[in-house]
């Protein structure tokens, strides 16, 4: 299997074949996926995407590179590095406009996101790799999250699989691991697995070293046996609490914030036939208790909206006719 270690003008090439309608107007392109499960678990090879949120090739790298030989070896895995590092990606501005008008319209679009975007859209797995930095994410992979956090309100990475692998001198890596499973969870990923390794600053003890392969053997198992699953999971209780929030959330913000809403109308998630994003089957006590999460979302989105609403119309009173 080949490992792609640099971009060498990878990602300059690729824009090149993106087409540009698919950056335009307000129709969302090809953005939520429901991977559909193979009848044969040694079918041909699965992508990888590897998201790499170290800038140099140190610990993070070399463990990522050790998982890919414990993964390879139970199945047809194929490695890309995308590292953040060489990528151009503009840091989020704050503007809001992507949430309620639509990624298309961010003032950025013209940098990698889209492009990472579709490679991730396009694997059957992505690892999240980070070295810890004060207590928290990389900045590389901060500022992508913070770029591509639309994916929150408009969830597109269902039945794709994401490892999380974390390196750090000595504290830390379970508070990022948390982080990032909450991020990828509540943009459609399925979490199959973490690593958190300590790897101290120049030769890691041989004792360290055997904790850590431990650790992505174990890892790798459990990843693998994801990706080769022939049936599609069903969702857990906060899976379908997060679907009956978001759609009692939403289904009242047809005009504050349109984007959203037509993302999830073009999807039929407002059909009350829908317990889950994906047709699969939901315990009937988990859609009961999503219910009546739902239904207080839309009381409390709806008060929020009267009052915004209200406040508008109290800062920019209509003109009377009369007089003209």
């Amino acid at each position: 299997m080949t490992v792609q270690d640099s971009y060498s003008g990878l990602l300059d090439s690729e824009k090149a074949l993106t087409s540009a309608q698919d950056h335009k107007g307000d129709a969302f392109p090809d953005t939520c996926r429901e991977r559909v499960c193979s009848d044969d678990p040694r079918r041909s090879t699965i992508k990888i995407v590897v998201l790499m949120g170290s800038p140099r090739k140190g610990n993070t790298f070399r463990a990522c590179e050790e998982f890919r030989e414990h993964l390879q070896r139970m199945c047809p895995a194929e490695f890309e590095y995308v590292w953040l590092k060489d990528a151009h990606i503009v840091p989020c501005s704050g503007c809001f406009v992507c949430f309620p008008r639509g990624e298309n319209k961010c003032p950025h679009r013209g940098d990698d996101i889209h492009v990472i975007e579709r490679k991730m859209l396009d694997a059957d797995g992505v690892i999240f790799a980070t070295p810890v930095y004060s207590w928290n994410v990389s900045g590389l992979v901060k500022t992508f999250i913070d770029r591509i956090s639309y994916t929150g309100h408009r969830p597109r990475f269902f039945g794709t699989q994401a490892f999380f692998l974390a390196t750090t001198g000595m504290m830390g890596a379970g508070d990022v691991l948390k982080y990032m499973k909450k991020v990828a969870w509540a943009w459609g990923f399925e979490c199959a697995g973490t690593a958190g390794l300590i790897t101290p600053n120049g030769v890691v003890p041989r004792y360290r070293a055997g904790i850590n392969t431990k650790l992505l053997q174990e890892g790798a198992k459990k990843f693998s046996a994801r990706l080769l699953r022939t049936t599609p999971r069903s969702p857990g209780i906060m899976d379908v609490v997060l679907f009956h929030g978001g759609r009692g959330a939403i289904s009242q913000l047809e005009t504050l914030s349109p984007a959203d809403y037509r993302y999830w109308k073009s999807r039929g998630w407002f059909s009350r036939d829908m317990h889950y994003f994906t047709d699969v089957p939901v315990n009937p006590l988990y859609r009961a208790i999503g219910r009546i999460v739902e239904l207080i979302a839309m009381r409390h989105v709806r008060k929020d909206v009267k009052l915004l609403t209200a406040k508008a119309d109290d800062c920019c009173p209509q003109v009377s006719g009369e007089g003209v």
